[in-house]
């Protein structure tokens, strides 16, 4: 993942580490390792001060970016921690475990602050709403539940795949929640009445999804998915004109706006990825442990678009095998 200025991307691995890159020198400028057990994810802050990593040593461990040390144990799951993530004032951490259960965190304090077990089987991953007042969590039991963060009661349970949900993600407005299933399914649900309105086949299944900025579109690990029920959008769904360069990757393609751009040769195809749109830089994790920074330059549009200028960096993994997220 990125930092929020773009200028550090950190990378989780089964060596038991999070490593820090800096994206203009393509270097490695941190180590962070404490962990017991392989790190499942990674994610900075929103002011960038801090790493979250998430653990199948059962913790969650924050970390300086500055200085590389550990600064706090989140203590408590009772099995792997799949996924954390910052709330978005960055003052809770919502990390997400097979041992059931999504737990609060206070990033100040490092003491759980919240304890939601509806879930009857893993919980994959856990986001919080663009207010921070909800986290919807993302489960094995084929649900996608509501929670509120201030009470740490739940709010509704968004029932209807049909195999474990493997991702969920708010709208920018937090109006809609978009979820992902071993169904081959991507169900985009109202918030307000808990209820499905669209349901879009994907013929793959989809763990990673971010929404686009005017809620019209999915980006997700297997390309971009346009959505017919988004509540700002009506009539064409094309891509908007204000978004010349939305770069994604696929299992074998990099695509700009929808369109196939660079296809990825096997030891090349990512086990995960990260994409700055705003820097036209992908990096790409791979299961053999290399960490690829892929630069591409659309100074020259339109022609460039079609030719585009291609430079990959590729950091050969030595003791950090099996690169998990980034």
């Amino acid at each position: 993942m990125f930092s929020p200025d773009g200028k550090l991307v950190a990378s989780a691995s089964m060596d038991k580490t999070v490593r820090l890159w800096e994206t203009s020198t393509v270097k490695q400028s941190g180590v962070l390792e404490s962990h017991t057990g392989a790190v499942n994810s990674a994610v900075f802050s929103p002011d960038g001060k801090l790493v979250a990593s998430a653990s199948q040593g059962e913790t969650v461990r924050l970390w300086d970016t500055s200085t590389g040390k550990q600064c706090a144990v989140l203590k408590g799951h009772t099995w792997n921690v799949n996924s954390a993530v910052f709330s978005p004032n960055g003052n809770l951490v919502a990390s997400a475990s097979e041992d059931n259960t999504v737990r609060l965190w206070d990033t100040l304090t490092g003491k759980q602050c919240g304890f939601f077990e509806d879930h009857t089987l893993d919980v994959n991953s856990a986001v919080f709403s663009p207010d921070g007042k909800l986290v919807a969590s993302a489960s094995e039991d084929k649900t996608v539940r509501l929670w509120d963060t201030s009470t740490g009661k739940p709010c509704g349970v968004l029932e209807g795949h049909t195999d474990a949900v493997t991702s969920a993600v708010f709208s920018p407005d937090g109006k809609l929640v978009a979820s992902a299933s071993g169904d081959e399914t991507v169900r985009l649900w109202d918030t307000r009445n808990k209820t499905t309105i669209e349901i879009i086949k994907t013929y793959a299944v989809i763990n990673i999804m971010k929404f686009s900025s005017d809620g019209r579109h999915l980006h997700t690990s297997d390309g971009v998915l346009q959505l017919k029920s988004s509540p700002h959008s009506g009539g064409n769904r094309e891509l908007p004109h204000t978004l010349p360069h939305s770069l994604d990757v696929t299992d074998q393609w990099i695509t700009c706006n929808m369109k196939k751009l660079l296809w990825l040769p096997l030891e090349y195809r990512p086990s995960c990825t990260a994409v700055n749109d705003t820097a036209n830089l992908i990096v790409i994790g791979s299961p053999t442990g290399r960490v690829i920074f892929i630069s591409i330059d659309f100074t020259a549009l339109p022609a460039a678009y079609l030719q585009p200028s291609v430079n990959v960096a590729v950091i050969e993994g030595k003791g950090f095998l099996g690169l998990v997220a980034c």
